[in-house]
C-alpha cells in the first residue's frame, strides 16, 4: 500500500482563510478611503497654500511698493531740503564774504584817521591845541573800532552758523544716502520673481538685525533732520538780515562821522585862514609902524644932534662973554637970555633923549611882537598845510584807491592843490 507524504507546516483552518481574505479586502478598502481622504486634503491644502502664497507675495509686493513710495517721498523731501540748504549756505557765505570785505575796507578809514592825527601832531607851539578836529578824529577812530568789532562779531556768528549748516547738511546727506540705498534694495526686492536667478535660501532670514528701528523711530529721525534743517536755515536767514543791517548801519555811522570830521576840518581851516589874515594884517601894520617909528627915531636923533649944536653955540657964547673986561662983565639981558637958553636946551635934550629911549624901547617891543607874529604866522601856515594835507589824504575815502592821485608832496610837505590868489599871497608873505 502506497503511503502519501505530507510536508510538515502550519495548517490553517478554512474559516481562517476566509477571515484573512475578508480582512485583506476590508483593509484595502479602508486604505483606499484613507488615501483618498489624504489626496483630497492634500489638494485642498495645496490649493489653499498656493492661494495664500500668491496673495502673501502680492500683499508683500504691494507693501514693498508702498514702502518704496514712502521712502521716495522722504527722499524727495530731503532733496528739496538739501537744495534749500545749499542755497542758504551759499547766501550766508556770500554775506559773510561781504562782511569780511566791509571789515577789510574799514582799515583804510582807520589808517587815514590815524595818519591825520599823526600829521596834526606836527603842529607847533600854540597851534598844538585840542580842537574840534582832533575830537572828531578821535571819535572817528572810536567809531571805526566799534564798527570793526560789530562786523567781526557778525562774521564769527556767520562762521558758527555755517558750521551748524554744514553739520545739518551732513546729517541730511547721510539720511539721503540711506534713503537712496534703501530704495535700491527695495526696488531690487520688488523686481525679484520666481524665475529670478539670484534667489536662494538664506541662514536665519527672519532674524531681527541689531540696531533695528521701528517705523515710528524711522519717521521721527527724518522728521527731526528736516525740522532741524529748517530751523537752522531760518536762523541763517535772520543772521543774513542782521549782517546786512549791521553793514548798512556801520557804513552810515562811518559816513556820518566822516562828514562830521571833514566839516570840522573845513571849519578849522576857515578859522585858521581868518586868524592868518588877521595876523598878516597885524604884521603889515606892525611893519609900517616900525618903519614910521624908525623914521621918527632918526628925526629925534637928528633933533638931539641939532640941539647939541645949539647947546654948543650957547655954551660958546656964554664962555666967550666971560672974557669981557672989567665992568663990562655984567649980567645983562643977553647973559640971562643965554643962561635960560642953556637950561632950556639941556631940558629939551633930556626930554628928547628920554623920548628917544622910549621910542627905541617901543621899537624893540615892536620887533619882538613882530617876531611873535611871524612865528605864529609860520605856525598857522604849517597848521593849514597840515590840515590841507589831511583833507587831501581823506580824499582816499571818497575816491577808489587805484584812482587816487595824492595832491601833497610827501617829500617837500607842500600841497599841489590850486590855491586862491589871496591864500597864495598870504603864503608868500609868510
Amino acid at each position: 500500500m502506497t503511503t502519501v507524504s505530507v510536508k510538515p507546516s502550519q495548517r490553517f483552518r478554512l474559516p481562517d482563510w476566509h477571515t484573512n481574505s475578508y480582512l485583506l479586502s476590508t483593509n484595502a478598502e479602508r486604505q483606499r478611503e484613507a488615501s483618498h481622504q489624504i489626496r483630497q486634503e492634500a489638494r485642498t491644502l495645496s490649493n489653499e497654500t498656493n492661494n495664500q502664497t500668491v496673495w502673501d507675495e502680492h500683499d508683500n509686493r504691494t507693501r514693498l511698493a508702498e514702502r518704496i513710495d514712502s521712502v521716495n517721498r522722504w527722499k524727495e523731501t530731503l532733496d528739496k531740503s538739501l537744495t534749500d540748504l545749499d542755497a542758504e549756505i551759499d547766501a550766508l557765505m556770500q554775506m559773510k564774504e561781504s562782511a569780511e570785505q566791509n571789515l577789510q575796507a574799514k582799515n583804510l578809514p582807520l589808517d587815514v584817521a590815524i595818519e591825520c592825527l599823526t600829521l596834526r601832531d606836527s603842529r607847533r607851539d600854540i597851534d598844538v591845541v585840542t580842537d574840534p578836529v582832533e575830537d572828531e578824529l578821535h571819535k572817528e577812530v572810536e567809531v571805526i573800532e566799534a564798527t570793526k568789532k560789530a562786523l567781526q562779531r557778525k562774521i564769527s556768528q556767520a562762521f558758527e552758523q555755517l558750521c551748524l549748516l554744514q553739520e545739518v547738511r551732513q546729517q541730511l546727506n547721510s539720511d539721503h544716502r540711506g534713503k537712496m540705498e534703501t530704495l535700491d534694495i527695495d526696488r531690487g526686492c520688488l523686481s525679484l520673481n520666481l524665475n529670478s536667478p539670484n534667489i536662494s535660501l538664506k541662514v536665519n532670514p527672519t532674524r531681527i538685525p541689531k540696531d533695528s528701528s521701528t517705523l515710528q523711530e524711522w519717521d521721527t529721525f527724518s522728521q527731526f533732520n528736516k525740522n532741524r534743517a529748517e530751523a537752522e536755515m531760518r536762523a541763517a536767514m535772520m543772521l543774513r538780515e542782521a549782517i546786512a543791517l549791521t553793514i548798512a548801519e556801520t557804513n552810515n555811522e562811518l559816513e556820518a562821522q566822516r562828514v562830521a570830521s571833514e566839516f570840522a576840518f573845513r571849519k578849522r581851516l576857515r578859522e585858521s585862514e581868518k586868524v592868518y589874515s588877521e595876523l598878516k594884517w597885524q604884521e603889515k601894520n606892525t611893519l609900517e609902524e616900525i618903519a614910521q617909528l624908525q623914521e621918527d627915531i632918526r628925526h629925534l636923533e637928528e633933533d638931539i644932534r641939532r640941539k647939541f649944536l645949539n647947546l654948543k653955540l650957547t655954551h660958546t657964547r656964554l664962555e666967550s662973554r666971560t672974557y669981557r673986561p672989567n665992568v663990562e662983565l655984567c649980567r645983562d639981558q643977553a647973559q640971562y637970555g643965554l643962561t635960560d637958553e642953556v637950561h632950556q636946551l639941556e631940558a629939551t635934550i633930556t626930554a628928547l633923549k628920554q623920548k628917544l629911549a622910549q621910542a627905541q624901547d617901543a621899537l624893540d617891543a615892536l620887533y619882538k611882537h613882530l617876531a611873535r607874529l611871524q612865528a605864529d604866522i609860520a605856525c598857522k601856515t604849517n597848521s593849514m598845510l597840515l590840515d590841507t594835507k589831511c583833507l587831501d589824504t581823506r580824499r582816499k575815502l571818497m575816491v577808489p584807491a587805484e584812482k587816487f592821485v595824492p595832491e601833497v608832496d610827501t617829500f617837500t610837505r607842500t600841497t599841489n592843490r590850486t590855491l586862491s590868489p589871496i591864500k597864495c599871497r598870504q603864503l608868500e608873505l609868510a
